[in-house]
């Protein structure tokens, strides 16, 4: 018997948030599962990359729920195209509400499991929500240092300033009746400057390697970037980070600063794996390194989302 999938709906508040949930091969409905919620990467949808992790758990046993974020995909919220960060972390609040309500998942053995920007939002949602019992990343991204400093973090946060104040040039503008503005999250047309986790990110997103007709490739200017730049997945990750974390990057992603970061800075139970020769987008789709993620993750689930004897006394 193969898993399943089932397109479902679940409450954010007044949002209406469209997932899929994958089961288990064999799966029993009067039986009792850890459960995994899966994050989409800034620009993802859920049959992308969260959908592709969600059925490997599910074939190593776990309940798994990729979602749409609210406000893009077939997720409810207007304006649609909003990439804010902190309605992506209260996004994961809400599935982990959903999977409670399931009858057949253990409320006490959920984690959740986050690529790029993804990553970081599960992050944020595990130090702020303590049913959430572990964590994963995978070519981890905290968005709004990424956004501030540049993909390889060579600049400062004082880099940010020159594009908010285009930014207040421009709702300045939409305010009088200008056009809407958006942003791409990948390159149109990547150049020799380009970097190469960005040009393969381009090849992801815009070519039939993993193009899909919800992921746009675009978010709003003004109402985004001025919530992205004042984000910071990561802040007090040394105290309120309680949960043990697994950390999986690549050896060539530009990326990898942000998951060594985390990892020097967790208190908390951690493990960071280093696979080499992998790239930032490696982690979306190429099998050897989402495989390699997945051996990693099955395991570190496995222990940490196993119910504890309850104390004898």
């Amino acid at each position: 018997m193969e898993q399943s999938v089932e397109a479902i709906t679940f409450p954010n508040g007044p949002i209406d948030m469209a997932g899929n949930l994958y089961l288990p091969a064999g799966f029993d409905p009067e039986g009792s599962y850890a459960a995994v919620v899966t994050v989409h990467p800034g620009g993802g949808v859920k049959e992308q990359a969260s959908g592709l992790y969600a059925s490997k758990l599910a074939e190593q046993g776990f309940v798994a729920l990729a979602f749409d974020a609210s406000f893009q995909g077939d997720s409810g919220g207007e304006p649609h195209h909003l990439e804010d960060p902190y309605a992506r972390v209260d996004d994961v609040r809400a599935a982990v509400d959903y999977l409670q309500s399931l009858p057949y998942v253990d409320a006490e053995r959920i984690g959740a499991l986050g690529i790029c920007a993804g990553g970081g939002y599960a992050v944020n949602a595990a130090m702020t929500d303590y049913r959430i019992k572990a964590v994963t990343t995978a070519s981890g991204l905290n968005i709004g240092t990424s956004f501030r400093r540049n993909w390889y973090g060579t600049d400062s946060d004082a880099a940010a300033v020159p594009t908010l104040q285009a930014l207040a040039q421009q709702r300045t503008a939409e305010a009088q009746g200008a056009e809407v503005a958006y942003l791409p999250y990948v390159p149109a047309e990547p150049d020799e400057t380009t970097p190469r986790d960005l040009v393969e990110a381009h090849d992801y997103y815009l070519t039939p390697r993993a193009q899909h007709p919800n992921a746009k490739n675009k978010f709003l200017f003004t109402k985004s970037v001025s919530r992205i730049f004042t984000f910071d997945a990561f802040h007090m990750v040394e105290d309120l980070l309680t949960q043990p974390i697994l950390i999986v990057a690549g050896s060539e992603a530009g990326s990898l600063w942000m998951s060594t970061e985390l990892h020097g800075r967790a208190r908390s139970p951690k493990k960071l794996v280093v696979v080499e020769g992998g790239a930032h987008m490696d982690f979306y789709d190429v099998p050897k390194y989402v495989d390699r993620a997945i051996e990693e993750a099955t395991p570190f689930f496995r222990e940490h989302l196993t119910v504890k004897p309850a104390d004898a006394s």
